[in-house]
């Protein structure tokens, strides 16, 4: 019996798209890779990402990975997550209550757990990891550093409001390690996906630290964004910031979720 699940993993030293721009699609889920200018000097692409997606359970489970000094932290946490999958997946068939309480503890001990802190102390480099899971109407995420999650819906923008998480320096996960701490610091949190047409999308910092900044204002990607199809919008993203000669490498991970349940609103509507 083949598996059901939609499963997909990259590390930019497997091919690091310098000076090409690659968007690849999974279903719902469109993955757009920019490896930077080679004009600014750019020669290398330490991202990564990860994702398993299960069209009849109705669920995305993504990891977007954004290392530095080599890609060698990136693989590893891949390699860990491939170890857990079928616990992890295991979870995601459980109701959304039960797979929300039992998930952040499994994501800690899977980055607590004693091998894996002995590898990344034998690697060079440490990388910034962001992980989201959509299962029914909720958004949940967890994020070690700077890479960064919006959410678009039109209710949200009339509010000022598109990002999902913070971007928290001085975080990481590899040879310098977050975890390593007594109190390992992270951030994580959970959100209600509004009526209608959401719009999820990752992103590591080469998007919003691109020369002239056309996307230090998460408006500017939400007003690109709802105005193409996902995969049109990624790739009009990725062709600014060539176009500003940015030097580091992009990844872009995007979704649209239709959402038809009652959702929470004011008591005076």
């Amino acid at each position: 019996m083949t598996n059901p699940i939609i499963e997909f993993s990259w590390v930019g030293s497997q091919r690091n798209f310098v000076d090409d721009m690659n968007i690849k699609n999974f279903n719902q889920i469109s993955l757009g890779r920019y490896g930077g200018n080679s004009s600014t000097g750019q020669y290398k692409n330490e991202d990564g990402c990860l994702l398993w997606i299960d069209i009849k359970q109705n669920w995305e489970f993504v990891v977007i990975l954004d290392a530095h000094n080599s890609a060698e932290s990136a693989e590893l946490v891949i390699k860990q997550f491939s170890k857990y999958k079928t616990y992890i997946q295991s979870l995601f068939f459980l109701s959304y209550e039960q797979t929300l309480k039992r998930l952040e503890g499994t994501i800690l001990n899977l980055f607590q757990e004693e091998q894996f802190l002995a590898e990344c102390q034998k690697i060079k480099g440490e990388t910034a990891c962001l992980i989201v899971l959509r299962k029914d109407k909720y958004v949940w995420w967890f994020s070690i550093g700077d890479c960064i999650s919006y959410l678009f819906h039109p209710e949200f923008s009339k509010l000022g409001q598109y990002q999902i998480n913070q971007r928290q320096f001085y975080e990481w996960v590899g040879q310098v390690n977050t975890f390593e701490q007594v109190v390992p610091c992270y951030s994580s949190g959970l959100r209600e996906l509004r009526k209608g047409k959401n719009r999820i999308l990752l992103t590591t910092d080469g998007l919003v630290e691109c020369p002239n900044e056309p996307f230090s204002n998460p408006k500017a990607i939400y007003d690109i964004m709802k105005n193409h199809q996902i995969k049109d919008g990624i790739m009009a993203l990725l062709e600014t910031i060539k176009e500003n000669n940015v030097r580091d490498s992009t990844t872009i991970i995007s979704w649209e979720v239709n959402i038809i349940k009652d959702v929470t609103i004011p008591s005076d509507e």
